[in-house]
């Protein structure tokens, strides 16, 4: 009966572990889906700064669920037309100068994308926090604030040694994702301001990745526009859409 399922799941909870652990899963949840929906399409602006040269590249992103990714990069001229599909576990990038489409492999998923400071899986979201991560709460001096420390799963192929995630109690959107290498040392820094309401969602509309081992280094990325949970068309994650011209 309704009933016993009630005083089971209450049972289940009682301990402050589950409690805590219930509690985990919730936020990673939350992360998980934050910019994901059944389906979605955003314009997007990516400002990529270095000590000596700064770029600014417009695209437009489609996604589907949590497992397919499309984008195609509009602006400046030279760039326009490359385009990155993520079809589950797979990934290819294709580059009009050259009319080639290369498969990434899983050892280059934490390379560069588009010469940015972001990889090509931060674009791709190739990771789950839930299924890739063991999370764990850390206390925060910030009342306001959760603060989670993410460890990468063993079988989970990552260059980080540890994240620490967190996010505004009230709301759970996030605040900043600190990523640490293997040797425990702050790596990067990603921050996420501007929050902003797009139909009935409301997301941080501004990721700013610093580079704590390459000063100077800071690639922005902020939704100009963005609609979720309206259908997209199929075709648009396919190899062939790859090569479209607009």
């Amino acid at each position: 009966t309704m009933a016993d399922a009630l005083m089971a799941s209450a049972s289940a909870w009682s301990s402050p572990q589950a409690l805590a652990d219930h509690e985990v899963g919730r936020l990673l949840d939350s992360m998980d889906r934050l910019y994901r929906s059944d389906a979605s399409y955003g314009e997007v602006e990516m400002i990529v700064t270095t000590p000596n040269w700064t770029r600014r590249l417009e695209m437009e992103m489609w996604t589907q669920g949590l497992d397919r990714v499309f984008i195609r990069i509009n602006s400046p001229k030279k760039d326009a037309g490359a385009a990155t599909l993520r079809d589950h576990r797979e990934m290819w990038n294709y580059f009009p100068k050259i009319d080639k489409v290369m498969k990434i492999p899983p050892s280059m998923m934490m390379g560069a994308w588009m010469g940015s400071d972001f990889t090509n899986d931060d674009i791709v979201k190739e990771n789950t926090l839930r299924d890739d991560f063991d999370a764990a709460m850390l206390e925060s001096d910030d009342p306001a604030v959760h603060m989670l420390e993410l460890i990468p799963k063993e079988e989970t192929p990552s260059v980080w040694g540890r994240i620490v995630l967190t996010l505004r109690k009230d709301d759970l959107l996030p605040v900043e994702e600190t990523y640490y290498d293997e040797k425990g040392r702050p790596a990067r820094v990603m921050r996420f301001s501007e929050t902003r309401t797009f139909g009935s969602r409301t997301v941080p509309s501004r990721m700013t990745i610093e580079s704590l081992s390459k000063p100077g280094h800071i690639t922005t990325v902020r939704y100009v526009s963005a609609t979720f949970d309206e259908p997209v068309d199929e075709s648009i994650f396919t190899l062939r859409n790859l090569r479209r011209r607009r």
